[in-house]
C-alpha cells in the first residue's frame, strides 16, 4: 500500500471502466483548425494516454451550433463531419487504453458576432458579458427548441465517432448555466423565474441527448459549486442543482469546478494560478458529493499527486482532475505507477498554458516545450548512438535543460555556474511573494541533472581556458542575461528590479516604477515595494500595464497592486531621470499627445528585460567549428545542427535562453532542448 493507491483504483461508470482516477479535463488547447481535428492535436491527446492518464475529455467547449464562433481554437461539433475526426482521436486514445470523451457546449452571450459565420450571440436575456462585448438576442422558443436538437446531435456524434462519452458544460457562464443563474437570466417565461424554471432548459437538452444516445452510453455534466458572486448561484443553489439534476436519471457524472466566466476577474478565478493553494474549491466538490449518488469529478491546481490521491483517498471525489499536471507532464500515470514519483515534473501554476490560449495562441507549458510538438520534440530523451563530451556555462533554465538533455542522451556533462546555487533568474523572480511557485521549474531540473550525474560545479565562473581545458565536443552558453534599464538621460541613478528582489536597495518612501517590458517583473516589484510600505506609482508607454500577461495572472496582479494603493498610470515614457538634493526628478512624456510631466520620487525602478552575457560566447566563437552559427531551419525542422566553417574547430558552440535575446522561461528551455536532443 502506498499513499497514490487511491489515484491507481479503476472506476467504472456504466459499461466504461477507467483505468485509473487520473483525468485531464476538456480544455482547448488550441490545436484544432476551423473546428477539425488536426495530427497536432491527436499526438497531444495520445501522450497523455500513452502516459497513464486515465480519462482524457478532449475538444473542450466543443461548439454545437452555427451561430458558435469557436474563437478559442475549439472544435466545431454541430455537423456529421466532425465523427471522423471523433474516430481517428478515440482511436489513438484507446490504443494505449485510456478513455476518451468530449466536452460540448454552447457559449451563449460568451460569443463574438465577428467570427465565423457573422450571426448574433444567443442568450437567456438580452445581458452583455463583458469579456466577449457582444450584445447577445434572447431567446425565443424556435431558438430554444434549435439550439436543444443541436445539443442532442452534438451528443450523438459523439457516440458514433466511437468515443466513451460526453460531458456537457453547464459551467463558466455558457449557455446552459446562464440559465440556471439569476445573474443573466432575466426571462419572465417558463424558463425564468424560479430556480424549477430556470432548471428547464437544461433537463430538455439532456432529455434530448440521451434519446439519441440510449441508456448505456456514459452521458455527465461539467457545473460550478458556487459562482462567486453576490447576484449569481451560491453553494447552497449548487447543491440544490446537483441534486436534482442526479435524481433525473438522465446524467452519470457531476464534474465540479468554481466561480464562472462573467468578467475577467471571474476568469482568473476559475482558472486559478499560483496566487492560490493547492486544492482551494475541494470543499465545493465535497459537498456536492455529499449529497448526490453519483461519481464526481473535479479539476482546480489538483497539481499533484499526493493531493490528487488524498482527495480520493479522503471520499471528496471519485476523478482527479489533472489537467494541468498533465500539460507539464504527459507521463505523469506512469511515472506514478512505476514508483519514480521524483521524476514527475510537477506544474507550479503559472497558467502560461491558460493565459496563451485565451489571446487566440496555442498552449504551451512554461517549463516542458515538448507538450504541444510532439511530432518533432520527444518528451522522453533517446540515448545518443555516441558519447559526448559536453559542457554547459550557466544553470539557470536554459543551462540545466541543456545538462539535463544531453546527459539523458549519455552524453558526459559539465556545467559551470557563477552562482553558489541554480536557477538563474528563476530564482529571482520567485522572490517576489506569491510567484515563489516558480522555483519548483528549478528544483526538478536540478534534481533531474544530478540524478543524471552532470558535474555541476557551483561558484565558479568560466573563463575561455576553462572551458577549453575540458576538450569539450559541444559547449552551450547559457550565461543569461544582465538587467537592461532601457534608453533614457540618467539611467545611472536608477536601480533594476533585480537590485531590489536580491535586497541590494532598501525601498525608500516614495518610488516610481517603469515598465517598459510589459511582463511580470515590473508588477511584480511594484507590488514587492508596496508590500513593505512604500508609496509606488508604476508607469508604462503601453496602453495598459502588462501588455504581454494573460488573462489568469493580470487579474491576481492587478487585484494585488490596486488592494496595496499602486497607483497605475499608462501612456507614459521615461524621457530623463535628474537628482533634485536627495530626491529624483523624472520626467515623463505622453506617448500619444507627446506632453511632459514631472514626478518627484525617492526612486526609480526601470524594467526593459535583459541584455545578453555573451562575452565567453564570442571569445570562445573563434576556436568553434560552427563558428557560432546555427542553423536554424534544422532547429525549427527538429533537425540536428551540421554546420561547420572551421576546419581547425574544436567543439560545436551554442548559445541558448536570454543569453542570445531577452525572452522568458519556456523559450529559455525550448532553445535547449531542441538543440541537445540530437547531439
Amino acid at each position: 500500500m502506498t499513499q497514490y493507491d487511491a489515484l491507481l483504483k479503476p472506476l467504472t461508470i456504466k459499461r466504461l471502466t477507467i483505468r485509473n482516477r487520473i483525468l485531464s479535463t476538456g480544455h482547448a488547447p488550441g490545436y484544432a483548425r476551423d473546428g477539425r481535428v488536426t495530427d497536432r492535436y491527436i499526438r497531444y491527446q495520445e501522450e497523455k494516454a500513452k502516459g497513464g492518464v486515465g480519462l482524457t475529455q478532449f475538444g473542450g467547449a466543443t461548439a454545437t451550433s452555427v451561430e458558435n464562433s469557436i474563437d478559442y481554437g475549439q472544435l466545431h461539433g454541430g455537423d456529421d463531419s466532425i465523427i471522423g475526426d471523433y474516430r481517428r482521436m478515440a482511436e489513438a486514445i484507446h490504443r494505449h487504453g485510456a478513455a476518451c470523451m468530449v466536452q460540448i457546449r454552447h457559449g451563449g452571450r460568451r460569443e463574438r458576432w465577428d467570427i465565423a459565420n457573422w450571426l448574433p450571440a444567443f442568450a437567456p436575456s438580452a445581458a452583455r458579458e463583458p469579456v466577449h462585448r457582444s450584445f447577445p438576442i434572447e431567446m425565443d422558443e424556435h431558438d430554444l427548441r434549435r439550439v436543444r436538437d443541436d445539443y442532442a446531435r452534438a451528443a450523438w456524434r459523439a457516440k458514433e465517432g466511437g468515443l466513451d462519452g460526453v460531458e456537457v458544460s453547464f459551467a463558466n457562464q455558457t449557455l446552459l448555466d446562464q440559465f440556471w443563474s439569476p445573474d443573466v437570466n432575466r426571462r419572465t417565461d417558463a424558463y425564468g423565474g424560479s430556480l424549477e424554471n430556470r432548471m428547464r432548459f437544461g433537463f430538455e437538452v439532456l432529455e434530448a441527448a440521451r434519446k439519441l444516445v440510449g441508456d448505456d452510453f456514459v452521458l455527465g455534466i461539467r457545473m460550478s459549486g458556487d459562482e462567486m458572486i453576490k447576484q449569481g448561484l451560491g453553494p447552497d443553489d449548487c447543491i440544490a442543482i446537483a441534486r436534482a439534476y442526479a435524481k433525473s436519471g438522465l446524467i452519470d457524472f457531476i464534474n465540479i469546478m468554481a466561480a464562472q466566466g462573467r468578467d475577467y476577474r471571474s476568469n482568473a478565478l476559475s482558472y486559478i494560478g499560483m496566487d492560490a493553494p493547492l486544492a482551494p474549491y475541494l470543499h465545493l466538490a465535497s459537498a456536492i458529493k455529499a449529497e448526490v449518488d453519483l461519481p464526481i469529478f473535479h479539476a482546480t491546481r489538483l497539481a499533484d499527486v499526493a493531493t490528487a490521491a488524498r482527495a480520493i483517498a479522503d471520499g471528496h471525489i471519485d476523478m482527479a482532475g489533472m489537467t494541468r499536471a498533465l500539460i507539464a507532464d504527459p507521463h505523469l500515470g506512469v511515472k506514478l505507477r512505476e514508483g519514480r514519483v521524483d521524476d514527475i515534473r510537477q506544474c507550479v501554476g503559472v497558467v502560461y498554458c491558460i493565459d496563451r490560449v485565451v489571446h487566440g495562441k496555442d498552449a504551451l507549458c512554461i517549463q516542458n516545450p515538448a507538450t504541444g510538438r510532439e511530432r518533432t520534440i520527444p518528451h522522453e530523451i533517446a540515448p545518443a548512438s555516441a558519447r559526448r563530451r559536453v559542457v554547459v556555462i550557466g544553470a539557470g533554465p536554459a543551462g540545466l535543460e541543456a545538462a539535463r538533455v544531453s546527459a539523458a542522451r549519455g552524453h558526459a556533462v559539465v556545467v559551470f555556474e557563477r552562482e553558489a546555487r541554480t536557477g538563474g533568474q528563476i530564482m529571482i523572480a520567485a522572490r517576489a511573494g506569491w510567484r515563489e511557485s516558480l522555483s519548483g521549474i528549478q528544483r526538478w531540473l536540478d534534481s533531474q541533472v544530478r540524478k543524471l550525474g552532470v558535474d555541476l560545479r557551483l561558484g565558479r565562473e568560466a573563463k575561455a581556458a576553462d572551458v577549453l581545458a575540458e576538450a569539450p565536443d559541444v559547449v552551450i552558453v547559457a550565461t543569461g542575461g544582465r538587467p537592461n534599464k532601457g534608453a533614457f538621460a540618467g539611467a545611472d541613478l536608477t536601480l533594476t528590479t533585480w537590485d531590489v528582489l536580491e535586497g541590494r536597495a532598501a525601498p525608500a518612501e516614495n518610488i516610481l516604477v517603469f515598465d517598459d517590458n510589459g511582463a511580470e517583473q515590473g508588477p511584480s516589484v511594484a507590488e514587492y515595494l508596496a508590500e513593505r510600505g512604500a508609496q509606488v506609482e508604476v508607469v508604462t508607454p503601453e496602453r495598459q500595464l502588462m501588455a504581454e500577461v494573460g488573462m489568469v495572472n493580470f487579474a491576481p496582479f492587478l487585484r494585488r497592486l490596486y488592494g496595496k494603493g499602486v497607483i497605475i498610470s499608462p501612456d507614459l515614457a521615461l524621457v530623463s531621470v535628474a537628482r533634485d538634493g536627495n530626491k529624483l526628478v523624472a520626467v515623463l512624456r505622453n506617448e500619444y499627445t507627446q506632453d511632459e510631466e514631472e514626478r518627484v520620487v525617492d526612486q526609480v525602478v526601470a524594467e526593459h528585460g535583459t541584455l545578453p552575457n555573451d562575452d565567453l560566447y564570442r571569445a570562445l566563437k573563434p576556436h568553434s567549428v560552427n563558428l557560432g552559427e546555427l542553423d536554424m531551419r534544422a532547429l525549427v525542422e527538429g533537425r540536428p545542427q551540421a554546420v561547420r566553417h572551421n576546419p581547425e574547430g574544436r567543439f560545436q558552440l551554442f548559445r541558448v535562453g536570454d543569453a542570445w535575446t531577452s525572452r522568458n522561461i519556456h523559450a529559455a528551455i525550448y532553445d535547449s532542448l531542441r538543440l541537445c536532443k540530437d547531439f
